[in-house]
């Protein structure tokens, strides 16, 4: 957490390292961005929400990585060759953004519960230095 000029309070979240999904299944490092201190609840929200919709397709790519074909005959089959791997690799990278996802709040609530602590530390200094005013 760091102070900005305007006097608010910044945290800056790195994604989590190495776990960046891409489109072709690979990973990259850096990223992530900068909010307000007192917007993390939202913030870890809009992650919770997101992770909410993940976990709704997964069930859609599951249906579509287990396509069976309608019939029997030879074009029925075909479709269902060219069918279940796009539902597979639609499956693998919805998992893989739930797992991203998933580190990401878990670092926002780590960080959450820093800021908690280190306010409480604060406002505990501040009484005691207070209290010796008197």
């Amino acid at each position: 957490m760091t102070q900005n000029p305007n006097n608010r309070r910044v945290i800056t979240m790195p994604a989590p390292a190495g776990n960046t999904p891409t489109p072709g299944g690979g990973s990259t490092g850096g990223g992530g961005f900068q909010f307000d201190a007192d917007k993390i609840d939202g913030v870890i929200q809009q992650w919770q929400d997101l992770l909410a919709d993940l976990k709704a397709d997964e069930r859609d790519a599951e249906m579509m990585a287990n396509v069976e074909a309608p019939g029997r005959e030879f074009a029925s089959g075909d479709w269902e060759k060219l069918a279940n791997p796009s539902g597979k690799a639609f499956y693998e990278q919805n998992r893989a953004m739930q797992e991203y996802v998933n580190q990401y709040i878990e670092s926002l609530q780590l960080a959450k519960k820093q800021i908690t602590t280190q306010e409480a530390e604060t406002e505990a200094a501040i009484s005691k230095t207070g209290n010796r005013a008197q």
